[in-house]
């Protein structure tokens, strides 16, 4: 096994896909689509990549710590009692556990995760 993990930001292989479950839709209709490439420690660490189209869900993190590096599209996320933040292609940020807010996706979103949880 190799301790060197290079993630395919394209990949060609059939993403798994799912919508928002109701209770966490917001606005819209969005699709996702995740690329899942990796993971290690015992199940807790994922990465890969994610997609989504337009709309707006809850945010719900609970007690998983996730890095994201947005590759192409815009997102907007408030936090709960917070402000909008607009992340584009190249922006890179972190939602720690107990993170609660509202994801918007603007432009269809393609980003690579590293969650830990």
């Amino acid at each position: 096994m190799s301790l060197l993990k290079t993630l395919d930001t394209d990949p060609s292989s059939p993403p798994r896909q799912s919508k928002a479950s109701p209770e966490r839709l917001i606005a819209g209709d969005p699709a996702f689509k995740t690329w899942a490439q990796d993971a290690a420690k015992d199940d807790l660490v994922h990465t890969g990549v994610w997609e989504a189209t337009p709309g707006e869900t809850r945010s719900i993190k609970g007690e998983t710590f996730e890095f994201c590096h947005i590759l192409s599209g815009v997102i907007e996320i408030t936090p709960d009692g917070g402000e909008p933040v607009t992340y584009g292609a190249g922006d890179s940020f972190v939602m720690k556990p107990g993170f609660t807010g509202v994801w918007k996706t603007i432009e269809t979103v393609r980003k690579i995760y590293v969650t830990v949880g």
